[in-house]
């Protein structure tokens, strides 16, 4: 059922994946969007630099006309925490199980604030392979998660079948973007909401919490891993249809 008045110009949906992840993590959520009538983009995230990443979405931001509501998932959630920085037309900000960087956290920081992540770590080869990649910083490296982690980490509760698939379809980020410091947030002037899975073992709960709160978001918890928006669509869709309800229509 579609919500709010149909007469009216329904803003565009941009939904940004995460590391680990590829635009297909949200196929859910898109199907469920598309059925309500929105118009639904979900650009590939570089995943090579948060500066750089943040640049190319800001560049494919300014190509929509009108209003956005802007998803980001993960990772994603630093990276449209600078991109939407200074575009008038991003009206809203949902942030699901992400990072909600202020200016000049780092992703490490923020993983290691809150005990429970398994990816905060002394030693990193431990929970990640490291493979070289032509042009990046001296001694940069791609980061996997390790196939045996992949489950704990980002699939939680789903079939093993389906992490298994999931493990084998990651895209890496780059060592270099984990310790990248965040610019000016645009949660500083937009309005913000927060899908927290309350079973994620990638950035755990408590600190979704005290990043969501920080950046004064409507948050919504959800029993849930770190990839709720696949094990949960229903109710990352709700919150997102939340958030457009709350964009003003433009004459």
């Amino acid at each position: 059922m579609s919500s709010g008045n149909t007469s009216q110009p329904k803003p565009t949906i941009v939904l940004v994946h995460g590391a680990w992840a590829d635009g297909s993590s949200w196929n859910g959520v898109v199907s469920r969007l598309q059925h309500d009538g929105f118009t639904v983009d979900v650009p590939p995230n570089p995943l090579r630099s948060l500066a750089g990443d943040a640049a190319y979405l800001r560049a494919f931001l300014a190509t929509i006309t009108g209003p956005i509501v802007l998803v980001g998932h993960s990772y994603g959630g630093a990276v449209v925490t600078n991109a939407a920085t200074g575009n008038p037309n991003v009206e809203a900000l949902v942030y699901v199980d992400a990072y909600v960087p202020d200016e000049n956290q780092t992703l490490l920081e923020m993983t290691a604030a809150k005990p429970g992540s398994v990816f905060a770590v002394a030693d990193p080869s431990t929970v990640f392979n490291f493979v070289p990649y032509p042009g990046g910083p001296p001694g940069d490296v791609d980061l996997y998660v390790k196939p045996g982690l992949f489950a704990r980490a980002i699939t939680g509760n789903l079939p093993a079948r389906d992490a298994a698939l999931l493990a084998a379809t990651q895209r890496p980020l780059t060592f270099s973007a984990l310790g990248e410091r965040s610019g000016v947030p645009a949660w500083k002037t937009i309005p913000s909401w927060a899908v927290i899975g309350t079973e994620d073992q990638a950035i755990p709960r408590a600190e979704q919490l005290a990043l969501a709160e920080n950046a004064h978001a409507h948050i919504v918890e959800v029993r849930a891993p770190h990839l709720s928006l696949v094990t949960d669509p229903e109710v990352v869709t709700k919150v997102i249809l939340e958030a457009a309800s709350m964009v003003p229509v433009h004459a």
